[in-house]
């Protein structure tokens, strides 16, 4: 489990790295927490953490970016803030991407998790007064 109870825009690089030590065989990581709790950004930094040279935003609009990494092939960041429910995700696929066997970075994951392998990192994001603190642990369906 990792746990940082107060940290800064700043750290976020750390953050990142300690995540994917702490969780160095998990490729499904899900991305819960308030709007503005750093959700993108810190997905930024895992990217980042690959060698991801992409630019990477948040796939608001699109569901779903895909990002390059030497190292990890395919990179896939989901934001399913705008689904309405478990058919929308179907229709998109979200199954072939979660079996891909590729890193999935989910943001507001909520409708999909009965389709979410049955390993996987839960990580929760909230804002602190001026900081963010972070909760992330492996999670079994």
């Amino acid at each position: 489990m990792v746990y940082r109870n107060a940290f800064t825009e700043d750290q976020l690089s750390t953050v990142a790295e300690e995540l994917l030590r702490y969780f160095p065989d998990t490729k499904i990581f899900l991305f819960s927490g308030d709007l503005g709790s750093g959700k993108t950004t810190l997905i930024k930094h895992l990217c980042k953490a690959f060698g991801v040279t992409d630019r990477v935003s948040s796939p608001t609009y699109g569901l779903v970016n895909t990002y390059a990494s030497k190292e990890n092939g395919r990179i896939y960041h989901f934001d399913l803030y705008r689904l309405k429910d478990e058919t929308e995700a179907l229709d998109m696929g979200i199954e072939s991407y979660l079996d891909e066997n590729a890193y999935c970075f989910v943001e507001w994951p909520k409708l999909i998790v009965p389709f979410v392998p049955e390993t996987h990192v839960d990580v929760q994001l909230k804002i602190v007064d001026t900081h963010r603190s972070i909760h992330a642990q492996t999670a079994f369906v």
